[in-house]
């Protein structure tokens, strides 16, 4: 008796098997994604809790929260009397004794780069996709590292009026001073602590950094309106959120101009977009500091924020304007519906 020899492959049968595979993968990678991002969401979600927890313990060691930068008007221009941002100064409760110990308060970041080029982890978003040093030193490589979780420094001005006495925002946070729980006449579970910001994002000026305005600006509505107001000559190597030692609203802070994730493009003369914020004059400049600073994320369809309550939300692009900037004033009185 013979035996049949086993019948191969043939060509169109190889291929019918390749094409189901590739359709089995094509079905599983966007699964797997989902499964990924929803990983990264809730590990952004912690980073922010740890963030929440921190706000309290300082708040109970320092009867108030950290301002975030400190200026004094000197008669013809702004000084800057402590430049480190409120971030830097929960450090202890975050874990980071150790780092907090090494910084003198009393010099500037710049002067200290052993603190500024640090990476912090619990400052960055797993889905950050410009995790990097920023800026160059010669002993540490970067000068700088970037942050994902910014203070709420309230709808549109940040500090005002700095020749006559300096008027601040209407955020959780401001310079030049921290608020005490009876501040928060909104109550901690409707105001806003902090919101996811994006790494690199361009920055835009105004016209001149000595523009005091009377009577003030209204609050841009749109995109396009914050837009018009970026009128200072854009320079691409200009970011925001790349120094978390800084207490300036553009590297540390964010805005409720406009609801999380709304686009401000910019496109140069070369034809390349850029998504920017518009900060017309930083804190440390003698003009009034108003400020596009948006919360971005690198999620799907929204931000995580940290409520003064120390609860986590994620709040979807979809937020009415007028709740978005209700949760972000300490004493509005205003009706959050969202």
């Amino acid at each position: 008796m013979c035996c049949r020899g086993r019948r191969a492959f043939t060509l169109i049968e190889l291929l019918v098997v390749i094409a189901i595979i590739a359709v089995l993968i094509g079905l599983l990678l966007p699964a797997v994604q989902k499964v990924r991002e929803a990983a990264s969401r809730i590990k952004c979600a912690n980073n922010l809790k740890q963030l929440g927890l921190a706000l309290h313990g300082y708040m109970d060691a320092n009867n108030g929260l950290p301002p975030n930068g400190n200026y004094v008007w000197s008669g013809s221009a702004v000084t800057t009397t402590n430049a480190w941002s409120g971030m830097a100064r929960i450090l202890p409760f975050i874990e980071q004794e150790n780092l907090f110990r090494g910084i003198d308060f009393t010099t500037s970041y710049n002067a200290q780069p052993g603190i500024s080029s640090k990476r912090v982890g619990t400052f960055i978003c797993s889905s950050e996709i410009n995790d990097r040093g920023f800026g160059t030193d010669p002993t540490f490589g970067n000068k700088h590292w970037p942050i994902n979780y910014a203070l709420n420094m309230g709808t549109w001005p940040v500090l005002t009026a700095k020749a006559a006495g300096m008027q601040s925002g209407n955020g959780a946070f401001i310079p030049n001073r921290g608020f005490k729980p009876g501040d928060f006449t909104d109550g901690f579970s409707n105001t806003l602590a902090m919101s996811e910001v994006k790494a690199f994002t361009n920055r835009m000026s105004g016209a001149s950094n000595a523009t005091v305005y009377s009577p003030p600006p209204p609050v841009p509505a749109t995109a396009a309106e914050v837009l018009a107001l970026g009128t200072g000559t854009f320079n691409p190597a200009s970011f925001c959120h790349v120094e978390w030692v800084d207490g300036k609203v553009h590297e540390t802070g964010f805005t409720s101009v406009l609801t999380p994730n709304t686009a401000v493009i910019h496109t140069d003369y070369a034809g390349t977009k850029y998504d920017v914020n518009v900060v017309l004059a930083t804190e440390s400049n003698p003009g009034d500091t108003y400020a596009a600073v948006t919360s971005r994320s690198f999620h799907p369809g929204g931000v995580n924020t940290l409520l003064m309550d120390g609860s986590v939300r994620f709040i979807n692009n979809t937020i009415t304007l007028t709740s978005w900037r209700a949760m972000s004033t300490r004493s509005g009185g205003e009706v959050v519906i969202d």
